[in-house]
């Protein structure tokens, strides 16, 4: 079944991923179709539970473009040394239209690794690091708003309550399953990869 991005309030978005312990051809070819569906939506950073996966692991291209600029795929992101902080305005793949403030560090120390197996330790910042950042977020189980201050959050209210209103009525419907169904599907991908 082809990949697509899920919409809030999608339980997979609140799923915490679970660290990948082994790559193999299939999983190499996610992180292809990730990028595929990435530029195809017009983003530059996607996450495995955007795509109804439990696993940790994104891919990003701060161009947005295939072909320019650097694609990037991470697998078992971890964050230490987060320096200074700065706030730019967010949007996120998952939650489409609504965008806000967020307030994220100016830089970061990234440990990781490619899909190739090799590490990655380095520091990051400007547009690319928010990427990261907003990306290792979602494999948190965090969207973007739940780093918004109250009074912004209002703002995106009614885009939210739209977005829940058709999924529950997809749900109702029966053309999306449960959230317990959701959640159960998950398992064969954790014992498969984690």
């Amino acid at each position: 079944m082809p990949l697509e991005v899920i919409y809030y309030p999608h339980p997979t978005l609140r799923f915490v991923s679970k660290p990948i312990r082994r790559v193999d051809a299939e999983l190499r070819k996610i992180a292809d179709e990730m990028l595929d569906l990435m530029y195809q939506s017009k983003g530059v950073g996607l996450a495995a539970n955007q795509v109804d996966l439990p696993l940790r692991m994104f891919v990003a291209n701060p161009t947005g473009e295939r072909g320019s600029g650097e694609e990037y795929v991470i697998l078992n992101p971890e964050v230490s040394r987060p320096k200074g902080n700065e706030t730019l305005d967010e949007g996120c793949l998952s939650l489409p239209g609504l965008t806000g403030e967020v307030i994220r560090p100016k830089s970061f120390r990234l440990s990781a690794f490619d899909i190739k197996g090799n590490a990655i330790d380095a520091t990051f910042e400007g547009f690319l690091g928010r990427i990261f950042l907003h990306e290792i977020d979602h494999l948190d189980g965090t969207l973007f708003f739940d780093r918004m201050n109250e009074h912004a959050v209002v703002d995106l209210e009614a885009g939210m309550q739209e977005l829940e209103t058709d999924f529950r009525s997809k749900q109702g419907t029966g053309s999306m399953p449960s959230d317990e169904d959701l959640i159960a599907r998950l398992s064969e991908w954790t014992e498969k990869y984690c």
